[in-house]
């Protein structure tokens, strides 16, 4: 009888999280561990399946780095980085668009439809939803920028109660043109402020931003992160997802979150429960 007592006590305490975040539209960046292990994509789906049946509006932005990476060594095509980001010749955007779009985006949506809830996957391209521009062509080749959005493809697909999964490659406005790689840390932020989200969230492999002596800071303002960068307290990886975060709450997002997507329920846990698991970003 205990054990029921603290279900229903559980259940209880995310009340008031589900209501405040009804209809609201949760941009959740998905990539890392995560990603790659069947048990946690299970249980993402789960995540994401739930938060969509208790009335909030998820919106999956995935990436999928390692499994391009992999692919493209697979294929004997060589791939290089600068600063952290991929190189995109057209060779390699041929293989990051049959990737994104062609084996991850769908496993995805098959994981949410088969979990309970319908899902339909796009890329940037679909519907003229994202428009790209290069980065720096001459050194990073078809790795882009985002020019513009027009939500409306999206926003239908959330108006017909499904889960949108999209694939970050952008468009062109060029005939012809093979489109763009987009950071995806940095597409969900754009679409994020695009869709009017109430939150965004980046999983990632790490707890979220730590301090100089590795403890998790569970919440951070914008001058506090700013600042932290300053003094190299955030460095590396960490870099870009912050400023994903900051960009997004200069947008009119209201709270940007990093959370661990190794930890079993991460995004249930940082959504629906009073102390969360990572960091907490706002205005």
């Amino acid at each position: 009888m205990k054990n029921k007592i603290d279900v229903v006590k559980t259940l209880l305490d995310a009340l008031p999280f589900i209501k405040k975040f009804a209809n609201e539209k949760i941009v959740v960046k998905y990539g890392g561990a995560a990603q790659t292990s069947a048990e946690l994509k299970e249980q993402f789906a789960q995540d994401i399946v739930l938060l969509h049946l208790v009335g909030m509006k998820p919106v999956i932005v995935h990436g999928g780095g390692k499994s391009i990476t992999n692919l493209l060594s697979d294929l004997g095509v060589d791939t290089t980085f600068i600063d952290g980001q991929r190189v995109t010749t057209k060779e390699v955007m041929r293989i990051v668009e049959m990737v994104l779009s062609g084996e991850i985006n769908k496993e995805i949506v098959s994981l949410l439809d088969n979990h309970g809830s319908k899902a339909i996957g796009i890329s940037g391209k679909d519907g003229g939803f994202l428009k790209g521009m290069p980065k720096d062509f001459e050194h990073f080749g078809y790795t882009g920028l985002i020019e513009d959005i027009d939500p409306e493809i999206v926003n239908n697909i959330i108006k017909d109660n499904a889960v949108p999964v999209i694939a970050p490659i952008a468009g062109s406005n060029i005939m012809g043109h093979p489109g763009f790689n987009i950071n995806a840390d940095l597409a969900a932020s754009r679409i994020a402020v695009a869709l009017e989200a109430r939150k965004v969230l980046f999983l990632t492999d790490t707890p979220g931003v730590l301090d100089k002596e590795m403890k998790l800071i569970t919440n951070l303002g914008i001058e506090q992160t700013e600042a932290l960068k300053a003094d190299g307290t955030i460095q590396g990886g960490m870099v870009p997802k912050v400023d994903a975060c900051i960009e997004a709450l200069r947008g009119g997002v209201k709270k940007a979150h990093i959370i661990d997507g190794r930890v079993e329920h991460s995004l249930l846990l940082e959504i629906l429960t009073s102390s969360g698991v990572g960091t907490c970003i706002e205005l």
